[in-house]
């Protein structure tokens, strides 16, 4: 009985050995060959665009997210967002920036990308700005999406000149351990700069 027993629990543990094989072989195969990390205070902390008579407040996060997901993916196909410790080849983190002139009646967009390789190495640091002409009471919301919409198309352009960031989002071969960057490491990444706040 007791030989039955350990034979039970040998057979258990080495199924278990083989489903973990197996789940991570699939994880690896459907690993994205980039993945875009967007700061969570994106999404919970509005920022306002002033104007002496009215503001407008509004969540930076969702707009610019739903954006460059389509159109990273239709420049380099593989794209997924940052999810925990899911991992990538490159590991693209967005930063959004928005400022309202009410003189000149003009929004202007900004989209900076860090971008880091699967071993959590700086790259290169790409920042898109665009301008689009439009009054902050009326058709706002389009106006935003219009001018984050052509920061990252700025944005991209110069990331698909660039040949070193091309070389490695178009390396062959699946995505291994040694090359992938778990989100989890985001907020430990090198940053080119240290950013300044002002008050």
């Amino acid at each position: 009985m007791k030989a039955i027993l350990i034979m039970f629990f040998a057979l258990c543990a080495l199924m278990s050995n083989l489903h973990a094989q197996a789940d991570e072989a699939g994880s690896s195969a459907l690993m994205p060959k980039m993945l875009m990390y967007i700061q969570p205070v994106e999404y919970t902390n509005p920022i306002q665009l002033w104007h002496p008579y009215h503001g407008y407040w509004f969540y930076q996060g969702p707009v610019v997210e739903t954006q460059a997901m389509s159109k990273l993916s239709q420049a380099y196909g593989d794209v997924g967002v940052c999810e925990s410790n899911q991992s990538g080849r490159v590991l693209t983190w967005i930063q959004p920036s928005m400022f309202y002139n009410p003189q000149v009646q003009n929004f202007y967009g900004k989209v900076t990308a860090n971008v880091y390789t699967g071993m959590g190495k700086f790259v290169a640091t790409y920042v898109g700005e665009a301008t689009v002409y439009g009054l902050l009471n009326l058709g706002t919301d389009d106006k935003i999406a219009s001018a984050y919409a052509l920061a990252l198309d700025n944005m991209i352009a110069k990331m698909q000149a660039d040949a070193t960031l091309q070389a490695l989002v178009d390396a062959t071969g699946s995505v291994s351990a040694n090359d992938a960057t778990p989100c989890s490491m985001v907020t430990l990444l090198p940053t080119p700069k240290i950013r300044a706040i002002s008050f």
